[in-house]
């Protein structure tokens, strides 16, 4: 089943995530995945040839490309004569900016050796973890402003335009501002990498509280620093540093909040949509927040949890299902 992922990242002090355990020996080999430059292969569609390259396109991607087609063009994948027609104009309409798009595109991606040795690096690690894990294959494409990430049972798609720079003309037309800070190259490796573990490590509380919600997702980011264990924890949330400043800063005043509101057992979508969903802030805290509070939290919880506990293994962190139990023995008293 597809999901789209609209990111999600791309939550104590600074390095705080770096001082605590290591759980990777430095020689571990890095997993060897070619990203597929499907968006390559798409700018070598020509009107004048249009239906003798697309042929071209479902001959040689033909896992990919079907899906391409009628996940992001919306056309069924049988309709190659509309598709004929819509094609040249999702590569060459001005009045969207998909030319523009597409040119800047081919500019900012044409080495992209620093975003494959960040993700080789990154599977190497969840390979080691999880030797028995089925390691994706990887898409570069462009998406027409559709969607960064998007999964279809063993494979990944990154949508390179939305990856442009946060500061992008067009994103101004399609996007909130709070949603730019991700928008950039380098967020690719850990959107990519976030979004898998969240596809394939399972949920495993049996209730649906904030407080299970949370360190669910608390879990993943935790994870997620390991593997990325050189970058700072703003970038890992998607956050701005300033707003991670922020969040240290009023630590503690943000948990009792928390507290005194007694959120961490309700189930009311809003509040969890609240704490949990992307947005300008977290309203049930304050408007001078970022958004996604309830991920940092579980985040700093489980981080608290596993320096109390270390001979809990990262395996044995995400198997864990009683929140309760972590948060007991997380000691989490900012």
């Amino acid at each position: 089943m597809k999901k789209f992922f609209w990111f999600i990242g791309c939550a104590v002090l600074l390095t705080a995530c770096q001082k605590g355990r290591t759980y990777f020996p430095k020689d571990i080999e890095p997993q060897e995945i070619e990203i597929v430059r499907f968006d390559n292969a798409l700018m070598n569609v020509h009107e004048a040839s249009v239906a003798h390259d697309i042929r071209v396109l479902y001959e040689e991607y033909p896992e990919f490309m079907p899906l391409w087609v009628e996940d992001i063009l919306g056309i069924p994948s049988a309709d190659t004569a509309y598709l004929e027609q819509q094609l040249p104009q999702f590569l060459n309409d001005t009045m969207y900016g998909f030319q523009q798009t597409n040119r800047l595109e081919q500019e900012i991606f044409a080495d992209i050796s620093d975003i494959q040795y960040s993700i080789n690096k990154a599977f190497g690690r969840i390979h080691y973890l999880y030797p028995d894990t089925e390691i994706p294959a990887i898409y570069l494409f462009v998406s027409g402003f559709v969607t960064p990430i998007f999964f279809e049972d063993d494979l990944i798609g990154i949508g390179a335009d939305m990856y442009l720079g946060s500061e992008y003309e067009y994103y101004n037309r399609v996007v909130y501002n709070y949603q730019k800070q991700t928008m950039r190259k380098e967020c690719i490796p850990v959107d990519v990498v976030s979004a898998y573990l969240f596809r394939t490590l399972p949920y495993t509380s049996t209730k649906s509280r904030l407080l299970d919600q949370m360190l669910y997702r608390g879990k993943i980011m935790y994870l997620t620093a390991q593997i990325f264990d050189d970058l700072p924890g703003y970038e890992i949330m998607g956050w701005t540093k300033d707003e991670w400043d922020w969040c240290v800063r009023n630590e503690q005043a943000i948990w009792h909040l928390v507290m005194d509101k007694r959120d961490l057992f309700k189930t009311e979508s809003l509040v969890l949509s609240s704490y949990l969903n992307e947005g300008p802030f977290t309203s049930e805290i304050s408007q001078d927040s970022p958004g996604r509070l309830g991920v940092w939290l579980g985040w700093r919880i489980v981080e608290s949890y596993m320096e109390h506990n270390k001979n809990v293994t990262l395996q044995e962190l995400i198997e864990e299902g009683d929140s309760q139990k972590i948060l007991e023995e997380s000691y989490y008293k900012p």
